[in-house]
């Protein structure tokens, strides 16, 4: 059986969703509240999961112990790492890693969590294409792009960690939770894919576009999944 769950780290990334939903019922675990119902008939459970890599883990190993989720996808918003991606574009996962992960010294690359065998953890590639085949249905004229994601415990705001990220990783966009939600479904071999609407360019003018563009970009990223589920 189709059961989605979807995660926010802010209630401003679900609460669209949330409000669209039939039959609701919450179940709070680990100070999160879990809504399941349906959204355009499909089985959903749509949770806020908080901000960082910690909660995220977290939200993804609830999903799949307790509500038992055949899909995960992530929404919400980062910071541009790719001179194509602008502000309102959208970022549609083909992989994700841990920017703040650094076992270098015992010969790891940056990034790779040790004994794991892999540094990127990638996406489903069939949710990746009904996501960008969505966004090009609701929201025409905004440019979308299959790339990669970065995350960290921190927010980017500044060019030198920007280039950093951009030259050690590859990374197309910048943000606190998608790897570490790719990493959970990954080893619960859950399909996922996380889709992020840009806010910031995550550099030194990032404090100032953030709250102004926040709540358009996720508006744009929470369209997109409430027609793509109709797909899965």
């Amino acid at each position: 059986m189709i059961k989605v769950g979807i995660i926010g780290a802010m209630e401003l990334e679900v609460e669209a969703l949330k409000s669209r939903m039939d039959a609701a019922n919450i179940t709070t675990k680990a100070g999160m509240e879990f809504h399941e119902g349906t959204l355009n008939g499909v089985n959903v459970v749509i949770v806020k999961c908080g901000i960082g890599k910690v909660n995220a883990a977290l939200c993804v190993q609830i999903l799949a112990d307790i509500f038992r989720v055949s899909h995960i996808i992530n929404t919400g918003v980062a910071g541009s790492l790719n001179a194509e991606l602008d502000i309102g574009d959208i970022l549609i996962s083909k992989d994700a890693l841990h920017h703040d992960m650094d076992v270098t010294i015992f010969g790891y690359q940056p990034g790779e969590v040790p004994q794991l065998g892999l540094r990127e953890f990638p996406a489903d590639e069939r949710l990746a294409a009904l996501a960008k085949e969505s966004c090009e249905k609701v929201n025409p004229g905004i440019n979308a792009i299959i790339g990669r994601v970065v995350s960290g415990d921190q927010f980017i705001s500044d060019k030198d960690t920007k280039n950093r990220l951009i030259s050690l990783y590859q990374g197309d966009c910048a943000e606190m939770e998608g790897a570490s939600i790719a990493h959970g479904a990954y080893l619960n071999k859950i399909p996922f894919v996380i889709i992020r609407a840009i806010s910031d360019k995550a550099d030194d003018t990032s404090e100032m576009e953030y709250p102004v563009f926040e709540r358009a970009a996720a508006k744009h990223s929470a369209r997109l999944v409430e027609d793509m589920i109709q797909k899965i």
